[in-house]
């Protein structure tokens, strides 16, 4: 499907991410014509972070990005990371109100600024085609999931290849003047001539299914890479020039495919000072890549601007530096009351971890010295650090480590431990962006912790606020979901409650507080006390009277609610809105449908407003659903189509208790589109006479 696609566009390459059951995250499944360590920095995107992917999945619509200075307005960060001339389009993969995920389309730099109506409508029917992919997989009970690594597509080739037609190739290329060589996507090489082997000073077979830089220090020069990728990115010819030790001129020719790259290096003469990049040498070939290194920080600089809490700086950093240093194990650790815990790991078991969480920060281990000292340690085999560690066990498996400080405005904040399989010499200049990459993570921690314990306490106020449990009303079962949204410190204004009024009387009440602020919580708080101190009137009289004490104090925040009373004798229901959803009424053969209301101004506009009063049948086994508008209520999607699609779900949610009722809702609504404000929901089945059923 991927191949056809690509080759009826001109498309240059193509990613497609998956959206988890339950999760908010979007993973990279598949890639066709991108570099793996370029798509090494977004394999894991939170869908509350800036990327076209994620724009296009939570406004439910196509995203074009067509040139250089789009990507530089609309996404900074990734503009940062890929300064590239290339466009992209990134459309949701839906069907119905559910969202699978994303296809991300790349073409050249070349492409013109605008798509056409063709590619749009291919990239369309594309994400149609794979929405129903994936949901008749679902529906199968074989979902398709995400792997621990995404998988890489072959690039399909116009010809069919032979031994002859190999050799004929072979030798057509050793006949050309200077000597060529053939680069795949990741940038090893997969074919080169012995005229290029020459000029390079190695033989073909070192050279052969190596990067160059491994091979030929050098080579590992940022300008190098950089012209390498922007080949790759833009689709377009490049060159640079370079000097092999110790003082001849090389130029090198770069001319992409879908495959990768091809390569013509012929000599030259010594470089123009712009194009000139002096490289140290020799660097050891175990060594990361300078230029490699170069842009795994640049990304991880830009994106941990974007990370928030602890979670979301743990995930970044251990996807993103075992990558740039090319280690092979993470543990990142803070300091708690007097001990380090591991908070995020890579490359280790959890039964490992464990024996070493929680080491008291009194103990001589390397972690914890680096920490109280504040100076990195690097021990390039095991036999180094027994020299420093006497006491020291070989427990891990690994041949080399480094131990760096996490300090955060002159106070220790934690240990970064990085690990590899084999010796690992460190380079003083390896030692220097280590150290300094150290000093990033701390001040991105530090941050995160202090946003986790605001957020904390904003929640704890918000929670506080809410009834910790409702009554045990006889006659009536409920169950009740709040959640929070899933970013931001702010706390939001939604409430619900359940009022016990006398024998055969209850109330229920659930509304929203405009804003997302302490304000908005406090003025919840006041609205619940209110509903209270006036309920047992009826339910337009308790809105009214509501109406007029928030006009009073004029607390610049409107307020939706809705009020219903419960006559459990009569099996009636009584209710009137302020401007809140109607509520959902499945009856007992299952029919279900919105409930039709008389509208009513949201609480705190006009104090003279008037509340219409509804009164409906409630007859036991019927289920009365309440809730806010975060359960319905997602950018691209019409409000009615989406209450109707929740009705649907609750009218096929057969034989199951009322808390199991309230997941499925909840469930459903975060599986079928993100949601971006909180979600409260009540639900209230009345029973026969003489039964409590809680």
């Amino acid at each position: 499907m991927l191949d056809d696609f690509v080759r009826e566009t001109g498309a240059s390459g193509c990613l497609v991410y998956l959206l988890p059951p339950g999760e908010r995250v979007l993973r990279l499944a598949m890639l066709r014509g991108v570099p793996r360590q370029v798509a090494a920095h977004w394999t894991q995107v939170p869908l509350a972070a800036r990327t076209p992917a994620t724009d296009a999945v939570r406004e439910r619509c196509l995203v074009w990005i067509g040139c250089q200075e789009e990507m530089a307005r609309h996404y900074p960060q990734m503009a940062l990371a890929l300064p590239y001339p290339f466009s992209a389009a990134a459309a949701p993969i839906t069907t119905g109100t559910t969202a699978w995920g994303a296809l991300v389309v790349r073409w050249p730099g070349s492409h013109p600024p605008a798509l056409t109506r063709h590619e749009r409508n291919a990239v369309r029917t594309s994400c149609r085609r794979l929405g129903l992919l994936l949901r008749q997989a679902a529906e199968s009970g074989h979902p398709l999931l995400p792997g621990s690594e995404p998988q890489v597509l072959p690039s399909p080739r116009a010809y069919a290849r032979g031994p002859a037609q190999e050799a004929a190739a072979t030798d057509f290329a050793e006949r050309l003047p200077g000597g060529c060589c053939t680069l795949n996507l990741d940038g090893r090489i997969t074919f080169i001539t012995n005229t290029a082997a020459d000029l390079l000073g190695a033989s073909a077979a070192d050279l052969l299914d190596a990067l160059p830089r491994q091979v030929l220090p050098w080579l590992d020069d940022p300008v190098v890479e950089d012209r390498y990728r922007a080949a790759v990115l833009s689709h377009q010819p490049t060159s640079f020039t370079a000097r092999r030790p110790p003082d001849r001129w090389l130029s090198f020719h770069l001319y992409p495919g879908v495959s990768g790259v091809s390569v013509r290096i012929v000599p030259a003469s010594p470089a123009p000072a712009s194009e000139m990049s002096e490289v140290p040498l020799p660097a050891p070939p175990a060594a990361p890549g300078r230029s490699t290194a170069h842009h795994h920080l640049m990304h991880l600089a830009a994106t941990l601007t974007e990370a928030v809490g602890v979670t979301d700086v743990i995930d970044r950093i251990a996807d993103l530096v075992p990558t740039a240093f090319e280690a092979q194990a993470l543990a990142l650790m803070i300091a708690e009351e007097g001990r380090l815990r591991i908070i995020g790991y890579r490359g280790y078991t959890a039964e490992h971890m464990d024996r070493f969480d929680g080491i008291p920060l009194a103990s001589d281990t390397p972690a914890v010295r680096v920490l109280t000292s504040g100076v990195p340690s690097f021990y390039a085999t095991f036999s180094d650090l027994k020299r420093a560690y006497p006491p020291a066990v070989l427990q891990d498996g690994k041949a080399a480590w480094a131990f760096l400080p996490l300090i955060a405005s002159g106070r220790p904040v934690g240990s970064l431990v990085l690990a590899y399989d084999r010796p690992h010499p460190f380079t003083p200049e390896e030692r220097a962006v280590l150290t300094a990459t150290a000093g990033l993570i701390a001040q991105a921690l530090d941050r995160a912790l202090l946003y986790d314990a605001t957020h904390a306490l904003a929640h704890s106020l918000q929670a506080s606020l809410l009834p910790q449990a409702l009554p045990r009303i006889p006659g009536l079962d409920v169950a009740t979901y709040y959640l929070p949204t899933a970013h931001g410190i702010d706390v939001g204004g939604d409430f619900y409650d359940l009022i016990h009024i006398g024998t055969d009387l209850a109330a229920a009440t659930i509304g929203d507080v405009q804003g997302h602020n302490v304000n908005a919580a406090a003025l919840m708080g006041q609205v619940r006390t209110a509903v209270h101190a006036t309920a047992g009137a009826p339910p337009g009289q308790v809105l009214a009277r509501t109406n007029r004490l928030l006009t009073d104090l004029d607390p610049g925040l409107f307020t939706s609610c809705l009020y219903i009373q419960l006559d459990l004798a009569r099996h009636r229901a009584c209710m009137a809105t302020a401007g809140h959803p109607p509520p959902l009424l499945r009856h007992p053969d299952l029919h279900t449908e919105t409930v039709p209301l008389a509208p009513g101004l949201l609480l705190g506009i006009d104090p003279a407003a008037d509340y219409p009063e509804t009164d409906i049948p409630l007859p036991p086994g019927a289920v009365l659903a309440l809730y806010t508008d975060g359960l319905v209520e997602t950018p691209g999607i019409d409000f009615e189509d989406a209450t109707a699609d929740l009705a649907a779900q609750l009218a096929q949610a057969r034989s199951q208790t009322l808390d199991a009722l309230a997941d499925t809702l909840i469930h459903h609504a975060q599986r079928s589109a993100p949601r971006n404000d909180d979600i409260a929901l009540l639900l209230i089945r009345p029973q026969q006479r003489g039964r409590c059923v809680r």
